[in-house]
């Protein structure tokens, strides 16, 4: 009687040990190519995870636009068919108001600024309500600090940028501050930027230095100015029912390992930066490594004013974030 009780008793443990026993498999997607940080440092996340998970979680990674692009990618972890997703911060910011506060110009002093801010208690209480959205958040990496380069006019003070045709990025935030600069902004498809500043069609572009190598549109500038004016991050999120599922050990090693990526990539980007400027520099593109940055500054109270309105607008928020430098 006893041998056939332990044996129900070990079918029974054995029913409910699947879970704990099977390795977990987990895909995570960037939708950038092999060479970019964001990909390299969700391989070196997913590497770390995997020695550190000894078989118990094994996690998969995609990249170079094979599961979609930003947007659609965020999508595909919301509804779970991808498990983990890196991706430009801004990207959130599409369906989640409060990730536009860290698009705010002249926000953070410097990378390590942004990166104690939103790898820290802000930036978890900034993310948190991503459960509203099938998401969890994890952690926020960097994605450089975004400037202005030219076919040609020389950018030192605010005054310059009236006038210019320049390209930047559909969002809400890049587009206001530069008309409110007094730029004329020309909408393009990042694709057909390197032939726009070529034919003329806008004269400038803003972006961090190593992307405008990656890009290939330094061929056709001569002039970049390191204004500093927005910080650009990439998000890491998992999909909320997926996360739930795991096991707390593992939940706690992905969350370390999605901090450190974080982390490292704001040296790699500094890094890949640096050899960015080099680069153009041989090239023969002048670069403004100190232009007037306080003229550009001077002028946010005002801008900021007009943003009041705005439900995600959190002047508290603000200030705790200028006070964590």
């Amino acid at each position: 009687m006893k041998r056939m009780l332990f044996a129900v008793l070990a079918f029974a443990l054995c029913l409910s040990a699947p879970a704990f026993a099977e390795e977990i498999a987990l895909k995570a997607y960037v939708p950038t190519n092999p060479t970019a940080v964001p990909t390299k440092a969700l391989m070196r996340f997913a590497e770390r995870v995997n020695a550190a998970g000894k078989g118990k979680v094994s996690i998969t990674v995609f990249h170079s636009g094979q599961l979609g692009d930003d947007r659609e990618a965020v999508e595909s972890t919301r509804m779970g068919t991808i498990d983990i997703m890196f991706s430009g911060t801004g990207t959130y910011s599409a369906f989640y108001d409060k990730a536009k506060i860290l698009d705010l110009p002249y926000l953070f002093e410097t990378g390590t600024h942004a990166m104690n801010v939103v790898n820290g208690p802000i930036g978890e209480e900034l993310f948190r309500d991503l459960s509203n959205f099938g998401l969890v958040y994890l952690s926020t990496g960097d994605n450089g600090m975004r400037h202005v380069s030219t076919t040609g006019k020389k950018i030192n003070t605010v005054e310059d940028v009236k006038g210019l045709k320049i390209r930047v990025p559909a969002t809400d935030l890049y587009v206001a501050i530069w008309k409110y600069w007094g730029g004329m902004v020309v909408p393009t498809p990042i694709g057909e930027l390197y032939m726009a500043l070529k034919t003329g069609v806008v004269e400038a572009q803003d972006n961090a230095p190593y992307h405008s190598v990656a890009s290939k549109v330094y061929e056709v500038l001569k002039e970049f100015s390191l204004i500093d004016y927005a910080w650009m991050g990439l998000t890491m999120t998992a999909n909320q029912r997926v996360w739930g599922r795991l096991p707390a050990d593992v939940q706690e090693l992905i969350k370390k390992e999605a901090i450190d990526a974080a982390k490292w990539s704001f040296a790699e980007i500094g890094r890949d930066d640096e050899a960015a400027l080099k680069l153009m520099a041989e090239g023969g593109m002048n670069i403004n490594k100190n232009p007037d940055r306080e003229s550009f500054r001077k002028t946010m109270p005002e801008f900021y004013k007009q943003l009041e309105k705005e439900a995600w607008f959190d002047q508290a928020v603000i200030d705790r974030i200028r006070a964590a430098k």
